[in-house]
């Protein structure tokens, strides 16, 4: 198939090598607003460049992945829609519900479908632990801690528009403790700090945050993140249950050190999400891929999106007001077993 590709920035360009190794893809385009940037990536990996966005949607492709800066992704998934191409789009839809909902609006009752960029679904340690959930293995769910830990902040610039740590960091935490759990968050009452550079509290962010969550069954969650964990990159999930407790990302390069002086875990931390994701990324894109086949729906829907937006926008709430919030209710949380079906786009 042939697939569209907007956005050639870091994760932009670490998905068009992904996709050009994929053997359902044979042929890619590359539009950025930076054409240097562009053509560069293009010539690296075999793909073609299209000079703008029309020609792009117009260079006869089967889907398109969006990979452009935030702001625009509302734009961007509207225009693949008018265009008849199914799209993949990095979390999230719109910067805000609001926006959300109108995109969302838009593309209800048509058969164009929609995948977000939520890799953390594709990993297998999350998809072992959701299996576990799922079948029982762990008894009754009592409690959820997860972990977003980056090993050193992003650049300045960056965080005036990320839309703060909750929506930009601990959302994939939110999103996953509802795929692993099938439940939905009822409430959050969440807490920030600021220990390092002064540009996160000059924009109104934290450098570190917690959040408490309610789910809808009484289980309750605590997610962490923090810009400055410079062990290494840390990502985990562990879930409790009444029968058991099993750990996503608990692996050899865990950046944790025994204060009893285990040798366990021995190995190097990953320096970033792309290294320690990789396989989740392509699995991911794979499964855009079979979605574009019209094999399987989308693995991750606008909705889905939209929920884990909702989570982080009460979180944020919460810090502000110093109090716990209620989350809007929102479509159900994901099925613990889909049933793959097809459709085609």
């Amino acid at each position: 198939m042939r697939i569209g590709l907007i956005g050639t920035g870091r994760i932009g360009a670490f998905h068009a090598t992904t996709l050009a190794g994929l053997p359902a893809v044979s042929s890619l385009v590359l539009h950025d607003r930076d054409e240097r940037s562009a053509r560069a990536v293009a010539d690296r990996v075999g793909a073609e460049y299209a000079g703008d966005l029309d020609a792009l949607l117009g260079a006869g492709l089967d889907g398109v992945v969006i990979a452009a800066p935030t702001g625009i992704h509302a734009e961007l998934i509207l225009a693949a829609h008018r265009a008849g191409l199914p799209a993949f789009c990095e979390k999230p839809v719109a910067g805000t519900l609001e926006e959300t909902d109108r995109v969302l609006a838009a593309l209800e009752g048509g058969e164009i479908p929609l995948q977000i960029g939520f890799q953390r679904r594709f990993d297998a340690g999350y998809r072992a632990v959701r299996e576990a959930v799922t079948d029982g293995r762990l008894g009754w769910t009592h409690t959820l801690r997860a972990c977003t830990s980056d090993p050193t902040p992003p650049p300045p610039g960056y965080i005036p528009g990320s839309g703060g740590i909750f929506r930009d960091c601990s959302v994939h935490d939110y999103d996953i403790i509802r795929w692993v759990t099938g439940r939905e968050v009822a409430e959050v009452y969440a807490t920030g700090a600021n220990r390092g550079e002064t540009f996160f509290s000059d924009a109104g962010d934290a450098d570190t945050a917690v959040s408490v969550l309610t789910l809808d069954d009484g289980t309750l969650a605590t997610c962490t993140a923090t810009r400055y964990n410079g062990a290494g990159y840390d990502v985990r999930l562990e879930v409790c249950g009444s029968a058991g407790t099993m750990v996503a990302g608990l692996t050899e390069e865990t950046p944790l050190v025994s204060a009893e002086g285990a040798a366990w875990p021995g190995g190097t931390p990953h320096p970033g999400f792309m290294e320690r994701f990789l396989d989740a990324y392509r699995a991911e894109l794979t499964a855009f891929t079979e979605v574009v086949a019209g094999v399987r729906p989308s693995p991750c829907t606008g909705q889905d999106a939209r929920a884990a937006l909702a989570i982080a926008d009460a979180a944020t709430r919460s810090r502000a007001e110093g109090r716990p919030v209620a989350v809007p209710a929102s479509a159900p949380a994901p099925a613990p077993k889909p049933v793959p079906g097809g459709h085609r786009g």
